[in-house]
């Protein structure tokens, strides 16, 4: 999502690293879920988060789109997001209170209260101070708080992932691009969300793998 932001009106004016600690832990949340509620369309998915939803819930993407899933556009490029549901517009996975993904969550969800912040093709992270209201937080390594194996990786992930929906959005915002933007909004869809990513092989190799493809389709549809 393009947007600007001043650090200063909505984080501490700190930017954190994978070593630092930070004041995220509302210990167990204590049947407090209101991070969960009236989120809109904001919990974007990235293609990871998917594949984690998928295979450990069991169902294909076209059947997490029926209950629980949706998809918007966001600054021109269609991408899945959590859907709220109820009147009380809350995430489709709640239950009595609580995550029932917790263990596969997305990243958005895994990282909160922190956000992540670009700049010069790589993230830092930020704590979000208006965001969680549960008081006497406690400091833990984000390391530890976000909770994912071989974080490195992943960041590197994250952050390629990014700034390639950044050079499409912003190939977006060009109404001129009409066609080709169909068309990239539907191979993204498929190469990336609705085609499975095989559970025996390295996710991160193959997905490597179908954006060398994606950056190959966009730099043929920008010449046009």
């Amino acid at each position: 999502m393009l947007r600007d932001i001043d650090l200063n009106k909505i984080s501490d004016g700190k930017l954190y690293g994978l070593n630092d600690m930070a004041r995220t832990d509302c210990n167990g949340c204590k049947g407090c879920s209101s991070c969960c509620q009236n989120m809109g369309s904001s919990i974007i998915l990235d293609p990871l988060d998917v594949h984690r939803l998928t295979c450990g819930l069991g169902k294909t993407f076209e059947e997490l789109l029926d209950v629980s899933l949706e998809l918007n556009v966001v600054d021109g490029i269609t991408l899945p997001n959590l859907k709220m549901t109820g009147s009380e517009s809350m995430c489709a996975f709640l239950a009595d209170g609580r995550c029932s993904i917790h263990a596969i969550r997305p990243g958005f969800c895994r990282i909160f209260p922190l956000g992540r912040f670009y700049e010069n093709r790589s993230f830092r992270y930020f704590l979000q101070i208006h965001e969680c209201p549960a008081p006497g937080k406690s400091k833990v390594k984000i390391r530890k708080w976000i909770d994912t194996p071989d974080v490195r990786r992943y960041e590197q992930y994250i952050t390629d992932w990014h700034y390639y929906l950044k050079d499409l959005q912003e190939y977006a915002m060009d109404f001129s691009h009409g066609d080709n933007i169909h068309k990239l909004n539907m191979y993204v869809l498929q190469q990336f969300y609705l085609r499975p990513f095989d559970e025996s092989k390295d996710f991160y190799q193959e997905f490597y793998e179908r954006l060398a493809d994606a950056d190959m389709l966009k730099s043929n549809l920008v010449k046009i």
